[in-house]
């Protein structure tokens, strides 16, 4: 498996800073891994660079307008599981929701370890008891563990699951998805009755401080699932030994990208050097990026009209048109 360390190496041999069979110093190979996890970080804000979207589902609260997201928020799921191996076994759910993309904290769980599968516990609500497939092989016993998603940039779509009527009663099939306005902030605050009551979200406008993101939706909910959809975000590597788990392309990316970032601390001024090796990382960006590229979006109706007073479906549990 590539390690950074192994990206460090071929970079700096492909600029000239080492010889075939060379190895960078100490020193040499720490400025390189803190330049590679600047590099990472910024291509989480390259839209075309990420590779795929998380999912973040929590539960609607009656009558709460506002959630945090991020470590420590009110987003996540609280649940009472052990890990052997790459796999989480969950015997209990205390509040929340499970999903992909989470991170474990808890006692012994070792820092970094995310749910990247749904095993044997994938179900409609995405809540339900089984096994999840982890990103790190570890082993914990039985104990508290806290679920979190990381703070996103942006939220780019979200719909709402509602699964039982007005009277309380289950709806067949599992439940009923209306999509969710995303509203900017100058939208946001033309709304004039922030506290409206309503069966359940048709907006939600995104506050993505530094920590914490905060999301507020509208109007008053009292009741509904909500599943938002944002870009994944790269996570830093934390020592030079780390496995690289990225789709195809990537590594050969990072080599060239890291390579044309670390010329100008290492003085390679050779024109002919530079635009080949500009030319190469040019290249293994835009072959990442044709992969990644959204197809074309299918015509839907305005945003602003989804939470203006234009009809909706609400009718099928609140026995009127919902306005």
């Amino acid at each position: 498996m590539t390690t950074p360390y192994d990206i460090i190496s071929r970079a700096l041999k492909d600029i000239g800073a080492l010889e075939a069979g060379e190895t960078p110093t100490a020193d040499a190979a720490q400025d390189a891994f803190d330049m590679l996890n600047d590099l990472v970080d910024q291509w989480s804000n390259e839209e075309m660079m990420v590779y795929y979207k998380n999912e973040i589902v929590f539960p609607i609260v009656a009558g709460q307008t506002q959630y945090t997201i991020g470590p420590g928020g009110q987003i996540g799921a609280t649940i009472t599981g052990s890990i052997s191996g790459t796999v989480l076994t969950v015997t209990g759910i205390t509040s929340g929701a499970i999903n992909v993309g989470q991170t474990l904290s808890g006692t012994g769980i070792t820092s970094g370890t995310k749910i990247v599968a749904m095993l044997t516990g994938a179900g409609n609500n995405v809540n339900e008891a089984g096994t999840y497939r982890l990103n790190i092989s570890q082993t914990v016993s039985s104990e508290t563990i806290n679920l979190y998603y990381q703070r996103p940039l942006s939220i780019d779509s979200a719909f709402v699951r509602i699964n039982t009527n007005s009277n309380g009663v289950p709806i067949v099939n599992g439940g009923l998805d209306y999509p969710i306005s995303i509203l900017a902030v100058e939208d946001y605050e033309m709304i004039g009755l922030k506290t409206l009551n309503g069966p359940w979200p048709k907006a939600l406008y995104y506050q993505p401080s530094e920590t914490l993101g905060n999301i507020y939706v509208w109007p008053n909910p009292s009741q509904g699932e909500m599943h938002i959809f944002t870009d994944n975000l790269f996570q830093n590597y934390t020592n030079l030994n780390d496995t690289v788990i990225l789709p195809q392309g990537y590594t050969m990316a990072l080599r060239w990208c890291l390579a044309e970032r670390l010329m100008p601390m290492y003085g390679k001024a050779n024109p002919t050097q530079i635009q080949m090796i500009n030319a190469y990382a040019a290249q293994a960006k835009a072959t990442v990026k044709r992969i990644n590229m959204k197809p074309v979006q299918s015509a839907r109706f305005a945003d602003a009209m989804l939470a203006s007073r234009q009809k909706d479906a609400g009718w099928i549990l609140s026995g009127g048109f919902f306005r």
